[in-house]
This record gives C-alpha cells, sequence and structure tokens, in this order.
C-alpha cells in the first residue's frame, strides 16, 4: 500500500498531527462518548491528521486485559469517515512491539483504513540495529512508515548516523519523526535524509516537544557532492498538540506564511520558549515525565473534553506540584489556548 497522492502532498507540505490520547472513565475502562468527542476535535481544530495507538493514546491499550488496541482505532476511523472534511487527512496507527505483534498491528490499522503507520522503536533494546531495519523493512512493505526516533528517558534509544542512513533508504518510508529531545540526534536523522537518494521522498517532523517553533523554522543544509541539498521540518506529530489543537494550527500556518515570505522575525525565539513553558508543565519534565500523560489529560479535563484525568495504569498521576504548573501557564500565556473555541463547539462534539 501507498499514500495518496493528495495525503502525500499535504505530509511534505507540513501539517498537525496530535497524538490522541485516550479517554476513561472513573473506572478506567473506556468513555466512548468523550473518545469520539476527541477525534471529532481535532477534525474540527483543522489538523491535518491524528496518530492513533500511540504513546498518548497508552501503550497499556495492547495488554490483554484492556484489549482497547483495535476498538480505540475503529473509533477514530469511524468519526473521521463520518465527516467531510475537506482537506487530506491522514490516519496514522501507532505499531509497536516485536516483528510479529508489529506486523499483526499493521494489519489491523490496514483493516481499518489508515493510511500510515507510525513505527515505534522503544522497548526493544535487545534488537541489533540491523534487527531494526529488518524489522522497518517488513513493516514498510505491508503500508507506507513513519520513522520515529523516540528519546531514551521515555523508552528509546539512540541510534547510529548509519542506521538512520540506512533506514532513510527503505522504500515506503514516506516521513521521520525526529523526537530524541536532543540537538545532536535529530542532526543525525536530517543529515541522513539528506544524504539518503530518497531524500525528496521523506517529509522530516518534529516530535521535539521541547523545542517545536525553532525546529519549525530550520532547514538543514548539506553540500553534497558539490551540491547543496537542503530539507525543512515542515510539521509534527506531537503529544503537545493534543490539547490547544486549533491554536496549534494557527502557529503552524504563521510560520509557514514566514517561512514562504523570508521574514522570520526575532520574536519567534521568545514564542518558541512560550511554547517550551507550557510542554514543561504539560509533560511534567521535573519528574522524569513521570505526569506527562495525565499532564496531557488534565488540559482536556479543564475544558470539558475528558471526564478525568485516569490512567489504565493507576500509578499515572499528575506529579506533586503539575497542576498548579499549569495553572501558571494558563494564566501566563492565554494567547496560546483554545478555550473559547472548545466552549462553542463541545455540546456538538459530544452528541
Amino acid at each position: 500500500m501507498k499514500l495518496s497522492d493528495s495525503l502525500l502532498a499535504a505530509l511534505h507540505d507540513g501539517v498537525v498531527i496530535p497524538a490522541h490520547p485516550l479517554a476513561l472513565n472513573e473506572n478506567r475502562t473506556l468513555d466512548e462518548r468523550h473518545q469520539r468527542a476527541l477525534t471529532r476535535y481535532y477534525i474540527a481544530s483543522g489538523a491535518g491528521g491524528i496518530a492513533v495507538g500511540v504513546h498518548s493514546t497508552q501503550f497499556e491499550i495492547r495488554d490483554p486485559e484492556h484489549n482497547l488496541f483495535e476498538p480505540v482505532l475503529r473509533m477514530a476511523a469511524e468519526e473521521v469517515e463520518k465527516v467531510h472534511i475537506g482537506r487530506p487527512f491522514m490516519k496514522v496507527a501507532g505499531v509497536c512491539g516485536p516483528l510479529e505483534q508489529a506486523l499483526a498491528e499493521a494489519d489491523i490499522a490496514l483493516k481499518l483504513g489508515y493510511d500510515a503507520a507510525l513505527l515505534s522503536m522503544g522497548g526493544l533494546q535487545s534488537l541489533t540495529e540491523e534487527e531494526q531495519l529488518e524489522r522497518a523493512r517488513a513493516v514498510a512493505a505491508k503500508m507506507p512508515v513513519i520513522g520515529f526516533y523516540l528519546q531514551p528517558s521515555v523508552g528509546g534509544r539512540i541510534f547510529s548516523y548509519d542506521f538512520w542512513r540506512r533506514f532513510a533508504e527503505i522504500d515506503n518510508i514516506v516521513a521521520i519523526k525526529m523526537a530524541p529531545f536532543n540537538r545532536y540526534q535529530s542532526l543525525d536523522v536530517a543529515r541522513a535524509v539528506c544524504y539518503s537518494s530518497r531524500r525528496e521522498e521523506i517529509a522530516l517532523y518534529t516530535g521535539n516537544d521541547d523545542n517545536i517553533v525553532n525546529d519549525l523554522f530550520t532547514t538543514y543544509r548539506f553540500e553534497i557532492e558539490g551540491q547543496l541539498v537542503e530539507k525543512q521540518v515542515v510539521g509534527g506529530l506531537l503529544g503537545h498538540w493534543a490539547v490547544w489543537t486549533k491554536k496549534a494550527v494557527e502557529l503552524l500556518e504563521e510560520i509557514k506564511a514566514a517561512r514562504r515570505a523570508e521574514q522570520i522575525d526575532k520574536e519567534w525565539l521568545t514564542r518558541n520558549i512560550q511554547v517550551t513553558d507550557c510542554n514543561a508543565a504539560f509533560f511534567d519534565p521535573a519528574h522524569q515525565f513521570a505526569g506527562c500523560i495525565p499532564g496531557i489529560h488534565e488540559v482536556l479535563r479543564r475544558q470539558g473534553l475528558l471526564k478525568g484525568t485516569w490512567c489504565l495504569n493507576p500509578h499515572e498521576v499528575l506529579s506533586e506540584g503539575q497542576a498548579e504548573e499549569i495553572d501558571r501557564v494558563y494564566a501566563q500565556y492565554p494567547h496560546l489556548h483554545d478555550d473559547e473555541f472548545v466552549k462553542t463547539h463541545l455540546s456538538d462534539w459530544l452528541k
């Protein structure tokens, strides 16, 4: 399976792809009403897609006692199909685990009409880089793949430049989400893609929630065999963009306009820090990201898009002082939240 021309064009132009959370009730079972409302919110916000079954959706959905992987992917796909969106909209399925599991999850995603797999390489510390490449080739033989460089602090691992150089040569890799939260490691990915024979076929996306705006203004440029080769970070696939999504879409459109006009004011550096400050409240780096999923939930709860901050893992809760930090960034940066937009449409999304 290949991406359609319209989805490829949108992916390379740059879109907002929120990482879709999981809506639970007080019994820690699926809250279908709010789960569907979240998908409707992302569509209405102007996002260019959604990523479901990823870290923000909670990896525990795959556990036999919950068995939520397929139901959650199905609900999101159904909501997308219900709406005449009027623009390309990419359904991305999170795919993880050893080869057999990854292929089975890709099959489920294909059955449900998903367009691409976000291939996690976390939790597979025993695999060599060559074995990781073989796994990626096998999934890409089934459907388009978005590569994923995940930071080690939340289960990822560091890969060599050579790994990414070979990864970029795999047919049907359509994008790479750079999320190591590390400039050196992000550079490895971008340089590897620029040196690849498939450089024009792979879009660079930021997953660096600590540096979103700066990433989106970054053009990587290398002289390769006497030719200048450039790659722009064009969009983002982000847990951070699961909240305040309407404003995230507006932000990306502003950035794209500034890039086209080649008028990049130094004020953007301040905007970058404002967004990063909000992310620190949501993602909880002060406690090694322990509260990152509950932090996302807390913002959505305040808006009425979720009933609570419950996670499948009862030990995942807001960290001490995290709610107060969310209070602070709400007060500090009112121009970054989309509370009024949500308030206007919430009753329709919850129907």
